[in-house]
């Protein structure tokens, strides 16, 4: 499991769609950073510069500034629009693909990450992220799990016996890509974050307002039949919790150091 997960161009052409409505339903993506952002002032590790790669909105950056006042911010996203949503000023901004990174050799003292490496290939991104730190630096990252959108899945295999949820790398794999690179894990924590909706239909037009849509298989299907999608919702139903119906976010934060 080494590829890519979704054509790039497809997933840059889905956040780029998703700029202006991704704040409105993006509480598991604002609760991992949270997350990310505890264990990275944890480490007591200053940082001088710091690369948020895969920036997306840029909700990460005021949380870099206030727990890193004196450091030089850079925002990196691959979806144009994305870095449109910044404030002026808070960073600068860089349209690039985490897999080839505008940036020189050890230049970094940190690079931050949250719910971007699931679209790339770890083989290729591991090594550009190590090259872009300085030895020593550290590495800060949540991306997500094969669990993801597990009750999707759950419910499509009572529809048909395809796959139409992706399943992303295992922190295994991720881990073992970061050792091959040069780095050292230093911490991780593996969790699942929710996100919840009042039915089946609410809960996918949240999912495809994130942009995270292309979670599903990249070839092209004809619309679910009035039968399919009844088997489909009926399916899901078997998850309703009181908080309504959850979509899972299998969650993977990693801390890493550069030798």
């Amino acid at each position: 499991m080494t590829d890519a997960p979704a054509p790039k161009r497809a997933v840059r052409a889905a956040f780029d769609k998703a700029a202006g409505s991704y704040d409105a339903v993006a509480s598991v993506q604002r609760a991992a950073c949270d997350q990310l952002l505890t264990l990275a002032s944890e480490q007591g590790f200053s940082p001088e510069r710091i690369l948020d790669a895969g920036c997306g909105t840029g909700y990460a950056l005021a949380g870099l500034q206030r727990t890193f006042p004196g450091a030089e911010l850079l925002a990196l996203d691959f979806a144009p629009a994305m870095l449109r949503q910044h404030p002026p000023g808070l960073a600068l901004p860089l349209c690039a693909d985490l897999e080839q990174l505008p940036i020189a050799d050890n230049s970094l003292d940190a690079l931050w990450s949250s719910y971007a490496l699931q679209w790339c290939n770890p083989r290729k991104a591991f090594p550009e992220l190590a090259r872009s730190l300085r030895p020593g630096g550290q590495l800060w990252i949540a991306t997500l799990g094969p669990g993801t959108l597990g009750e999707l899945r759950d419910a499509f295999s009572h529809v048909d016996s395809e796959d139409h949820v992706l399943r992303f790398q295992p922190p295994e794999v991720i881990e073992d890509a970061a050792e091959d690179a040069g780095l050292r894990v230093l911490r991780s924590e593996r969790d699942n974050l929710y996100a919840w909706a009042p039915d089946l239909r609410s809960l996918l037009r949240d999912i495809k307002t994130l942009g995270a849509h292309q979670t599903g298989a990249p070839r092209r299907r004809a619309p679910l039949g009035k039968a399919a999608w009844a088997r489909l919702a009926a399916a899901y139903e078997a998850h309703r919790t009181p908080a309504g119906l959850p979509a899972a976010y299998d969650t993977f934060w990693l801390i890493a150091e550069k030798r």
